[in-house]
């Protein structure tokens, strides 16, 4: 039997999705990716369930959340964590309520958005069925999901801050144009990390793909994988030979054992 480290260690990451906000293929496009026949190009918005200690984590829920999990076979959530409150890292929310009382982890200005957004949840008089949400404010210091410690990161997406998450030696972070100087120090000695890789052009919020391979590159984690695409990357044949060792395009459907 494994002993209580081993059993510690032990996580699977399951890419539900890894387009940015409008998919891939994206609507009316007829761009050699957007018509390619590899199921590696064709990316839903972008979200990950990370299953450690007996607990189904799941980080961002966007309009393509229904499809990810009847794909992925998801029988259950224990927690949500949202990064940040935009339309394709939020809008699937509606649909955890086949999971009971499910909560959802973010920082105030996110939760108050979700109050205004989805006011039949919060109301005084509910509505019959509607999804059970147990709001939970968090901020720049750690909390805990029972014995599961998440350290949050504070990242920039333009200006906006909003958070990644990191837990074990597994980070998380989607939209980041900026990693802040003060949270360098959460995301040391990691086995794999998960960041945010837009295109080949610069772009005002969002790390492109020099700038994604120089910060996993600083990072320095065992693994690094790519997520957040948009069509203008190219085909993920051609990409992903031409990457440095140990960094990778995810796709759609990935699963990695950690």
């Amino acid at each position: 039997m494994a002993n209580k480290n081993e059993f510690v260690e032990k996580m699977k990451i399951t890419f539900l999705g890894t387009g940015t906000s409008t998919g891939v293929p994206v609507l009316g496009c007829n761009c050699e990716v957007c018509r390619s026949e590899d199921t590696r190009d064709k990316r839903l918005r972008t979200s990950a369930l990370i299953e450690t200690r007996g607990k189904t984590i799941l980080i961002d829920c966007g309009p393509d959340l229904r499809q990810q999990l009847l794909r992925a076979k998801v029988t259950k959530i224990d927690a949500v964590l949202i990064t940040h409150f935009h339309y394709d890292h939020v809008a699937g929310l509606d649909d955890i309520r086949p999971f009971g009382e499910v909560p959802v982890y973010a920082e105030q200005n996110v939760l108050e958005q979700l109050k205004t957004t989805m006011p039949y949840c919060f109301s005084e008089k509910k509505y019959p069925g509607i999804p059970k949400i147990e709001l939970c404010e968090i901020s720049e210091k750690p909390f805990w999901l029972e014995d599961i410690e998440i350290q949050t990161i504070r990242v920039l997406h333009g200006s906006m801050p909003i958070f990644g998450y990191r837990i074990n030696n597994v980070a998380y972070i989607t939209d980041a144009k900026t990693i802040c100087a003060t949270e360098m120090n959460k995301l040391e000695k990691l086995d794999l990390l998960i960041l945010n890789a837009l295109r080949h052009q610069e772009h005002f919020a969002h790390f492109n793909i020099q700038e994604a391979i120089a910060k996993a590159q600083e990072l320095r984690a065992k693994q690094t994988y790519f997520v957040h695409f948009a069509h203008t990357i190219g085909k993920h044949a051609d990409i992903q030979p031409v990457l440095p060792e140990n960094i990778f395009l995810a796709y759609d459907g990935l699963e990695l054992q950690i």
